[in-house]
């Protein structure tokens, strides 16, 4: 149980640091991007497979 604790700690502080540096603004912005990006892959992988099976 300690183990885990310790490990919890560890990572809030981790992002504590991320999120006081100004760090996650930036990280933010880019996966808005990359979900824009894969909302779009997925969308076009959609339409092409809907044309049925390659012969």
């Amino acid at each position: 149980m300690l183990y885990w604790a310790l490990v919890f700690l560890v990572v809030a502080l981790i992002a504590a640091f991320f999120g006081f540096s100004g760090v996650a603004g930036a990280a933010a912005g880019f996966a808005k991007i990359l979900f824009v990006i894969f909302v779009i892959l997925f969308i076009v992988s959609l339409i092409l497979n809907r044309r049925g099976p390659r012969p």
